[in-house]
Order: C-alpha cells, then sequence, then structure tokens
C-alpha cells in the first residue's frame, strides 16, 4: 500500500460510516461511532474502550457510555452490514460459513463466561464463546454476524443474568441453534448463500442438517467417521404392522427385514467395493505460502440414516486424505447428484475463509479486546467490530482489484483458481 492510497481511505471511511447514519438518532451519540471505528482500524496494541478514547481524546467514560447507555439501534446496524454485502458483494458462488471463536476472561461477571472449551487456547479456560456466520464470494470474505453463547449454567441463573444486563429472553441456545438463527436472520436481509459449509462439530448434529434440508439450502459438511449410512439404498416397506400379538395394525415405513444395517463411513470408506476398489485422486485444494496443498479422494453417493432410521435421498460422500499426514476427512453434501467432485471440495475447504477472518478481527480491530460486563456492551462490540472489518475487506478488496485470486481450488489449465484440477 502506497501514500497515495493511504491518503484515499480517510475519506473512503467517512463514506463507509455515512451509511449507518440512520442507526443513530441523536448526532452527539451518532459522533462516538468514527471514534470507536478509527480506534479499532488503528495500531494501538490494546483495542478496548479505554486506549481508544484515551488515544482520542475523549472522555473514557463517554465511550463506555455509547456502548451500554446510550440510545442507538444495533440491529439495524447489523442489517445494514447484510445490505452492504448483498448490493456490493452478492455472487453466484457465494459461501456461507458457519465457525465459532472464543476468547479468554477472567472472573465470573463477564456474560456468557465459565470454564468450557477455548478453541483459541486449545483447551478448557475461563472464556467466552461467540458464534459467527461468515460470506466468502471470489476474493471478499467478512463476518455478517455473531452472536454470545450463553451456557445453561447462566440461563438457569437469571439473577446473575439481570447483573450482567441479559434480557429474559435470551436464554441457553445450542451453537448449533444460534447458527441456524444467524442464518435465517441473514437470509431476512436479503442474503443468498449458494452454500453452507462448517466444520465436523456443526456437522455433527443431525438437526441442524435436517434444519438446512428444511430451508432448501445446499451444504457441504465435514462430518465424524462414525456417521451411518448405506451406499446400496436399503429396501423400505410401508406394509402394515403390529408389535406383539395385539394392538391397531402401523402403517409407518421402516426397513424391510431382509435390510442390511448401515455402516460407519470409516467402515463404509474401508470394506465397500464401491470405495475400497476405488483409486484415490490427487486434488491440488490451494496454494499455500508452502506450496500446492493436496489431497486425495474418493466419491460416492450415500443414504445417510435419518432420526427414522430410514434412508435418506442420495448424498455425496468425500473422503479426503491428506498424503503428507494420512488424516482422513469426511464430506457430506445435500448437492444435486450432478455436482462436479471440484465443486464440492471448493466448498468444503474454504472455512479456512473464517478462519482468517477471525484472525484478522481479533488481531487487526480487536475482537477479544473487549473489557465489560454488560451484554448489550458485548452485542454491540461484536456489531461495530464487524463494521470495521467490513471497512478494511472492502478497502482490501478494492485494492487488490484483479491482481490476485482467492486461494481457491485451481483449475485444470494453471490459471482458472476457482476450478478443480486432478494432479497426474
Amino acid at each position: 500500500m502506497d501514500a497515495s492510497q493511504i491518503r484515499r481511505l480517510e475519506p473512503l471511511l467517512a463514506e463507509h460510516l455515512d451509511r449507518f447514519a440512520d442507526c443513530f438518532a441523536r448526532r452527539d451519540t451518532r459522533a462516538h461511532l468514527p471514534v470507536y471505528v478509527r480506534g479499532q482500524l488503528s495500531s494501538l496494541e490494546r483495542k478496548s474502550v479505554e486506549p481508544i478514547a484515551l488515544a482520542a481524546g475523549v472522555p473514557v467514560r463517554t465511550l463506555q457510555e455509547f456502548l451500554t447507555h446510550l440510545e442507538w439501534d444495533a440491529d439495524r446496524m447489523r442489517q445494514r452490514v447484510a445490505q452492504i454485502v448483498v448490493q456490493e458483494h452478492a455472487h453466484p458462488e457465494s459461501i456461507g460459513i458457519i465457525d465459532e471463536t472464543g476468547w479468554v476472561k477472567k472472573g465470573e461477571r463477564t456474560p456468557g463466561v465459565q470454564r468450557q472449551y477455548c478453541g483459541a487456547v486449545g483447551k478448557q479456560e475461563n472464556s467466552i464463546i461467540t458464534v459467527h456466520l461468515g460470506y466468502a464470494a471470489g476474493d471478499f470474505h467478512c463476518l455478517l454476524d455473531g452472536d454470545l453463547y450463553l451456557p445453561d449454567s447462566w440461563h438457569q441463573d437469571r439473577a446473575r443474568c439481570h447483573a450482567a444486563g441479559i434480557p429474559d429472553d435470551v436464554v441457553y441456545r445450542s451453537k448449533s441453534d444460534i447458527a441456524l438463527e444467524l442464518y435465517d436472520r441473514a437470509r431476512r436481509h436479503g442474503v443468498h448463500f449458494e452454500w453452507l459449509t462448517f466444520d465436523e462439530w456443526y456437522g455433527g448434529k443431525p438437526a441442524f442438517l435436517r434444519g438446512l434440508e428444511q430451508r432448501q439450502q445446499k451444504f457441504v459438511a465435514e462430518v465424524h467417521k462414525g456417521v451411518v449410512a448405506w451406499i446400496d439404498r436399503p429396501p423400505v416397506t410401508n406394509r402394515p404392522f403390529r408389535r406383539g400379538k395385539r394392538g391397531p395394525l402401523r402403517k409407518t415405513p421402516r426397513l424391510r427385514a431382509d435390510s442390511p444395517p448401515a455402516q460407519t463411513l470409516e467402515q463404509l470408506a474401508q470394506s465397500h467395493p464401491q470405495l475400497r476398489k476405488q483409486r484415490w485422486k490427487t486434488w491440488r485444494i490451494k496454494d499455500g505460502q508452502k506450496g500446492p496443498i493436496v489431497w486425495q479422494v474418493k466419491h460416492a453417493q450415500v443414504f445417510v440414516k435419518d432420526e427414522h432410521g430410514l434412508p435418506t435421498r442420495p448424498w455425496h460422500l468425500l473422503v479426503a486424505r491428506n498424503p503428507q499426514t494420512g488424516e482422513i476427512k469426511y464430506f457430506l453434501s445435500n448437492a444435486p447428484p450432478d455436482t462436479p467432485v471440484s465443486t464440492l471440495l471448493r466448498v468444503a475447504f474454504s472455512r479456512w475463509r473464517v478462519e482468517r477472518c477471525f484472525e484478522d478481527h481479533k488481531g487487526e480491530v480487536g475482537l477479544d479486546h473487549w473489557e465489560g460486563r454488560k451484554w448489550i456492551g458485548l452485542k454491540r462490540h461484536l456489531i461495530l467490530t464487524t463494521v470495521s472489518y467490513l471497512f478494511l475487506a472492502r478497502a482490501c478488496w478494492g485494492l487488490r482489484g484483479e491482481k490476485s485470486g482467492v486461494d481457491g481450488v485451481p483449475g485444470a489449465h494453471g490459471g482458472e483458481r476457482r476450478r478443480g484440477v486432478l494432479v497426474p
């Protein structure tokens, strides 16, 4: 970035923040928005309220009240972020990415804090967890939305919730339920996702996958090797039956008595002829800093066992093996049967983009620097951080232009970076 590009950023930032002007009823309240956002985009080592206020020459208490007491519409600000993405970054191959992040917090008064697994440190730690929805389209990516995971221990202690300003309608929700709420909210705001992808934890929640199926949303989900399915569809009968010698006849669909048992994905990969005899195909997934990232892949259509023990419609199964480490990943997708494997791989290995968003949110704009004790302050901090990062992402995207492409799946002729290539 040269000096002229840096000078252009200031009017671009002012224009960016003007798009959120109607989120504030009072001009003096709105005046705090550029102070907070500029602080997050600055080179401050710590980007919590106090350092930002001191650097800007405003009273610390005033900026604290901006987060927790002054009236402004954070929900409208969230909606405006989605509108900007829809208007200027819509893409026919857009990918939504579900993931969570956490950061260590001391004490007991921070909303949602408890001892739980924190991915930032890779172990059980006193921390808070937030669930997020990312958006990737072409060379652009950002976070659209995020929400606090409120543990059940907090939900059961409403006095503790009231002390932290947590409303009574904010209750315990599983992380997968929060993810569906984030998805539904983005869709209401007009965001279209051609695909959705997420890690094994979310892929291991059958109710979450069923929810996406009901919403007719295509996804590629990393799943656990223990998920059970059939490659050969088992016969199902609607023939009436009764339990025991008495009772009414039942007409519930069920597997026929001669149906083979479902097997785990690992068992299918090791023993079913369609996968066992299939040769591994080598795909260059993307170009990393140390060279091409390569995975070997097998593909089949499978019928996953649903909540009633019956086979679903055909889903794609990808068995991916890292030839250097021997690591094996399993992916399931509800995409149409004729969907190319290259497309499924591009989506399956797109999660690095939300991980990059988390890295930038924490390292560049201070997502994990929040030090408050009120729920409304955390909610507003999450939204303001999204606004700050959206400017950063759009500025980088605009300056980059057509000079470089996303590290997607390279093309068959080396230059088409968004399609698959089979490496000899």
